[in-house]
């Protein structure tokens, strides 16, 4: 008997033959182990969608009336460069006895060895006893519980439909809204693409509108009102709470617009008894934030290092491929599986080694230290990115990967150290019938804080000095008021860290409560594994720009997002989809309906195309620059096709998966 294991990339192949019986024999494609099993890969998707002049040669013309495109049948094609790797799999499925599949743990990593198995035309009754191999550590320890672990293929085959679905239907929708507008575009005299896409436009419509709101701001006067009221050698500043009375001249997030209101409290105010009416001292506790999801190390990598969610991507991948010190780093999770405890103090001698700057933060570690982030009820196929027990030499890594790594480990280490410990108080003072509060909170114990490297109590002062211990009936006397002054600012403009948090909680940027929720339990905008992806494509397509740090949509961005209805360019429609592929995963719906529902939707978007107008924002628009990198400017026609196929939902991770060395 010969099994065969189906990994999705090289190093992820050799890792599973590593911990194989040896001797071992490398072969084109493929590994022999020592009692006969096979190990081969993939190189990321050997398959990939048809473009449209496959199914029809008069695809190959963009023509408005040919819209929309539907397939009848869905078909895929090898991939040029993947097609003697295909032959390889194909040709050892055949010989072998069983097959076990060893896809990335993930719904795109299902579907991508799937749609190999079902291309190949495995025999039924090695499909039907198929297992899955689910790795998210590449070292040997870590690999042999997986194979310990294998579960069945068919528990997976919701996630892989799921999936199916979101590829094809991404390619449904891009694919035909990419034309449709391009060639709007095309008769305003725009000689670009204009990429649509059911992520990426919402993304664009979120930075459009940000950039409006900030051109349309006007500040507008505020003003906050304190009452001074003296103590000993000190003077407690307490913050006026207006009364619902006084609601007329406020605005909706409850600032003061009338400067005469307050001045009238003032002299009210001045020289009357000050009552303490509550009295609050406690301390507060606050643990340690999780471990990192990819999602999270993006966000934190770009406001510490600038960085960009591609290159965190990217390092993450070789930290895990190469060097083998991270878990899988494609995780949507912030939580651990129980059995990862037990590796705690082999993961922080490897940090120790790895990251001579955590030596310290190692040392102060209590691995007997159980945080939250130890869960086995949320975690699934993968779980948070943490270090690995791989210990490795200090010159291996390169300085972006160190910055990444030093994240990732500080983060796990924080696991270890007890809760931040605050004192908090509040005093209540009635006034000449009017509410006061002063509050202070101050530092006591820094638990994990001190591994952030910086002074936490700078920024707040003592809290004897802002509220003292006073009891509850205590009686002052205010000594004057205080008007402070101050403007409304605009909205600040994007950055890579605060798009990713907007993707990532999308759900505040929509009314519907019912689509808040589903955003919330979701993805958000996008998956983890393809954020960076859709900012990149973004980025190209020359529709958003960076100024600085600072992201901006572009005049051709700016265009598209005006000429587009609502429903493409806001997050409610992938709210549904996602609500629907989530429970097409858990067996609560079905692949037809959607798909027949998403047919409808974009016939009805192109008719409505055919019967507008070139829309104003896209006359003469400022068409892109030449291609840059020394290459020849692409013709319309080759441009207009690499645009559409930029919009298709999986390109993003087809992309940045490349063979490893």
């Amino acid at each position: 008997m010969t099994c065969l294991y189906i990994a999705e990339k090289p190093s992820l192949g050799r890792a599973i033959a590593a911990v194989m019986p040896r001797p071992h024999k490398n072969h084109n494609g493929y590994i022999e182990v020592g009692n006969g099993d096979i190990v081969t890969w993939c190189i990321g998707h050997l398959l990939e969608q048809i473009e449209p002049d496959a199914y029809d040669d008069k695809y190959k013309k963009w023509n408005m009336a040919d819209l929309p495109i539907i397939p009848q049948q869905w078909q895929l094609a090898p991939r040029k460069s993947a097609r003697q790797q295909l032959s390889v799999v194909r040709k050892l499925a055949k010989q072998a006895t069983e097959v076990v599949h060893a896809g990335d743990p993930d719904r795109e990593g299902q579907l991508l060895v799937d749609e190999v198995i079902d291309h190949i035309k495995l025999a039924k009754s090695k499909k039907a006893s198929m297992q899955r191999l689910l790795i998210s550590d590449l070292n040997p320890a870590a690999v042999k519980r997986a194979l310990a672990k294998m579960r069945s293929n068919r528990e997976f085959i919701p996630l892989s439909v799921s999936a199916l679905a979101r590829s094809r239907a991404d390619w449904l929708y891009g694919m035909n809204m990419t034309r449709a507008y391009t060639l709007l575009g095309q008769k305003g005299g725009y000689r670009g693409v204009l990429s649509v896409g059911r992520v990426q436009t919402p993304v664009l419509g979120l930075v459009t509108r940000r950039d409006d709101e900030i051109a349309n701001f006007v500040p507008k006067p505020f003003y906050e009102l304190f009452a001074l009221i003296p103590y000993q050698d000190m003077v407690i500043r307490a913050r006026w709470k207006p009364s619902e009375a006084c609601h007329p001249w406020m605005d909706e997030d409850g600032r003061i617009l009338n400067r005469k209101l307050c001045e009238n409290v003032v002299s009210r105010i001045k020289g009357q008894p000050a009552e303490v009416t509550e009295s609050e001292r406690k301390e507060t506790r606050q643990a340690a934030p999780l471990p990192y999801s990819l999602s999270a190390l993006q966000i934190d990598a770009a406001k510490r290092y600038g960085m960009s969610a591609a290159d965190v991507l990217a390092n993450c991948q070789s930290l895990y491929e190469k060097h083998k010190v991270i878990t899988y780093p494609r995780s949507d999770s912030r939580y651990l599986p129980m059995d990862h405890f037990k590796q705690a103090n082999d993961v922080c001698q490897a940090i120790a080694n790895n990251a001579g700057e955590l030596g310290a933060a190692v040392s102060g570690a209590d691995v007997s230290l159980k945080s939250k982030a130890w869960n086995d009820k949320k975690v699934d196929a993968h779980h948070a990115i943490i270090p690995t027990p791989k210990a490795v030499n200090s010159n291996a890594l390169s300085s972006s990967e160190n910055k990444i790594y030093q994240l990732i480990a500080r983060q796990y280490l924080m696991q270890f150290y007890p809760a931040a410990v605050y004192s908090e108080a509040k005093l209540v003072f009635l006034i000449a019938g009017g509410v006061f509060i002063a509050k202070g909170r101050q530092l006591m114990s820094a638990g994990w804080r001190q591994l952030l490297g910086r002074d936490d109590s700078a920024n707040e002062q003592d809290l004897a000095d802002k509220v003292p211990p006073l009891e509850k009936g205590t009686v002052m006397t205010c000594h004057d008021g205080e008007i402070k002054d101050k403007m409304t600012e605009p909205p600040k403009a994007f950055t890579e860290a605060t798009l990713l948090q907007a993707m990532t909680g999308i759900a505040r940027f929509v009314s519907d409560a019912s689509l808040k929720k589903i955003l919330r339990e979701t993805d958000g905008l996008g998956t983890e594994a393809t954020r960076a992806g859709i900012l990149d494509t973004l980025f190209k397509r020359q529709l958003l720009v960076r100024q600085g740090k600072s992201i901006h949509a572009s005049e051709a961005g700016r265009g598209l997002v005006y000429a587009l209805p609502d429903e493409a360019t806001y997050p409610d429609m992938t709210a549904h989809w996602e609500h629907q592929l989530q429970d097409m995963a858990d067996k609560k719906c079905a692949y037809q309906p959607f798909m027949d529902a998403l047919q409808t939707q974009v016939q009805q978007m192109m008719d409505n195309v055919r019967q507008s107008e070139v829309p104003p924002s896209l006359r003469e628009l400022k068409s892109p620059e030449p291609f840059k990198g020394g290459k020849k400017r692409r013709s319309r026609k080759t441009t207009a096709k690499s645009g559409a196929k930029a919009t298709c939902g999986t390109g993003a991770k087809r992309a940045s998966r490349k063979k490893s060395s």
